[in-house]
């Protein structure tokens, strides 16, 4: 690191403009003799502080984000969770997360991911799928095969990540929610985490 000591003015204009911490924005322009372009890129390319000094504090940086759907009859509050406060403030994460929250209003999923359904709810919908199949006159020897697809086709209709992207309906290749945070995460250089939601519909 070089002997240069950044003036208060320099540690504002940097901070200003990347939103990292100011003990973060003064150690980049000491690092880079007090260019701003060179410090906002080595704020960047560290994703202004390495991850594994933040000790054992959980996914502390991100944004809950609120969004009401056009007439105010469904509201949506969602939390995504970055790596660093540099990200958080980004034009591309705020983007990210006002995408998710849009998608979770539009097409109501349950669950983040389908790690997350308990097993009693599988349980109970591959009851009704068994019985659905003995109405339907399904062979006993296809019935378990019939039943499995239709439970798996259902789980991911309700777990986000595995929904297809409300704004990529009609495409020809249409990206999951998943496929969407990894996108994104390659776009920012950190792991992006949908934490959890809520969805409020009125009268519901």
């Amino acid at each position: 690191m070089s002997d240069y000591t950044p003036s208060a003015k320099e540690v504002k204009e940097l901070r200003d403009t990347t939103g990292a911490g100011i003990m973060d924005c003064k150690a980049a322009l000491a690092e880079t003799a007090g260019d701003q372009e060179k410090a906002r890129d080595l704020l960047r390319a560290k994703g202004a502080a390495d991850a594994a000094k933040r000790g054992d504090r959980e996914a502390g940086e991100g944004l809950i984000h609120s969004y009401i759907h056009a007439g105010g009859r469904v509201g949506v509050l969602v939390e995504v969770n970055c790596e660093t406060d540099f990200v958080a403030r980004s034009d591309d994460f705020a983007e990210f997360v006002h995408d998710v929250a849009l998608h979770i209003a539009a097409l109501n999923p349950l669950y983040v991911s389908a790690d997350e359904i308990p097993d009693e709810y599988k349980e109970r919908e591959r009851a009704v799928y068994v019985e659905q199949a003995k109405e339907q006159g399904v062979d006993e020897k296809f019935r378990d095969k019939a039943v499995d697809g239709k439970l798996a086709k259902h789980l991911k209709e309700i777990a986000l990540l595995d929904q297809e992207f409300v704004r990529d309906q009609g495409e020809k290749k249409p990206r999951t929610i998943e496929a969407l945070r990894v996108e994104f995460a390659a776009k920012l250089g950190e792991n992006l985490t949908i934490r959890r939601f809520t969805r409020y519909e009125l009268g519901g």
